[in-house]
């Protein structure tokens, strides 16, 4: 639930969305270059650009062309900054959405345990000096 609210929120917000956008714009550019300059079908340059600026890199691909491997290289210094910016963004709006909702049944716990115990306000449960003598 806390997943989805986070998703809808973080969509809402301007910011969020063109980063988003830069990032979407970032891995489509790659996957073009990579597809058209070594020749790899489309789900291999999308698998290329996202494990390449992820920085994950499993060895599978690699660019074989002198302008891909050039392209490489510019691709993950700009590349990488955006992904680590996106990936860093969302995980402090996630915990922002759930600190927010851990405070909000805080508040409405204390709200609760008030009234209840308002209940008890005008009852007097003071006690009275008596004396007990033990023998």
């Amino acid at each position: 639930m806390i997943f989805f609210r986070t998703l809808v929120s973080f969509l809402k917000n301007e910011d969020y969305r063109d980063l988003l956008i830069t990032t979407f714009i970032t891995l489509a550019i790659g996957s073009v270059v990579y597809h058209f300059l070594e020749g790899w079908d489309w789900i291999d340059s999308i698998y290329f650009s996202v494990i390449t600026l992820t920085t994950v890199g499993y060895g599978d691909y690699s660019p074989q062309t002198a302008p891909g491997k050039v392209f490489t290289i510019f691709y993950i210094v700009i590349g990488i900054g955006i992904i680590l910016s996106f990936i860093n963004t969302v995980y402090n709006h996630y915990n922002n959405v759930k600190t927010d909702d851990k405070d909000r049944k805080r508040k409405r716990y204390k709200r609760r345990r008030s009234s209840s115990s308002e209940k008890y306000k005008d009852t007097d449960y003071t006690h009275t000096d008596t004396k007990i003598e033990h023998d």
